[in-house]
């Protein structure tokens, strides 16, 4: 292997690991991203970790503070509000699509999904994470690859929002509710019903969200 292919892949490794530790909370918005702490902590060198920096920058998902330097990007008012509008507009697009597209299969998976995030109502972190794949699915079903990509972007800068709505007291069941409303239309092959029952799902997630929000200002 040449150098020059074991730096890209180095630096893929770095980026793919501080993006980790983003989603999963030891990464929080805010947070200072030293290239010798995380180098060492990652068990690679400074380079890979400066290029992954600097693509993390180009994503919006690292910022750069006088007498701070790199830190995790923080989202204000006006960008969740931004991304929250594209959200309703993207998962109301796949949900349409699904709609038309989804096989029998996957509207079986989908279902069963369903029925298992039902089970974990007093637990919350799971079903957040049940909660990507479901949407996934939804996604995957969607099939346009110009779609898929641009609600994985969206996706990933999700993450620089502090807490999760589905934390909020019966937010969980209601949310479940929600989806089922939207899979029952994607069902039905009905794309009108589909996306609307999409599109009010995530307007309520972002009225939870700006909850949260006002709650962690006081």
């Amino acid at each position: 292997m040449t150098i020059a292919k074991k730096n890209e892949l180095s630096g893929a490794s770095a980026y793919q690991l501080i993006l980790a530790q983003m989603e999963n909370g030891m990464l929080r918005p805010g947070s200072r991203l030293r290239e010798a702490e995380l180098a060492a902590q990652l068990g690679l060198s400074r380079t890979p970790v400066r290029e992954a920096l600097k693509q993390l920058e180009t994503e919006g998902l690292v910022a750069h503070q006088a007498h701070l330097g790199a830190v995790v990007s923080q989202l204000d008012y006006t960008a969740v509000t931004e991304l929250y509008f594209m959200r309703e507009l993207l998962e109301g697009a796949a949900a349409r699509l699904a709609a038309i597209h989804a096989t029998p299969t996957e509207i079986e998976v989908l279902h069963e999904m369903i029925a298992t995030d039902r089970t974990l109502y007093d637990q919350p972190q799971e079903l957040v994470k049940r909660n990507k794949l479901f949407h996934q699915q939804i996604y995957n079903a969607s099939r346009n690859r110009f779609l898929i990509r641009s609600l994985a972007n969206m996706r990933t800068t999700l993450m620089l929002m502090a807490g999760v709505t589905l934390s909020v007291a019966d937010r969980g069941s209601v949310s479940i509710d929600e989806h089922e409303a939207t899979l029952k239309a994607i069902a039905a092959r009905d794309p009108d019903a589909a996306e609307a029952a999409a599109r009010t799902h995530i307007r309520r997630a972002f009225k939870v969200r700006l909850g949260i929000q006002n709650s962690q200002s006081v």
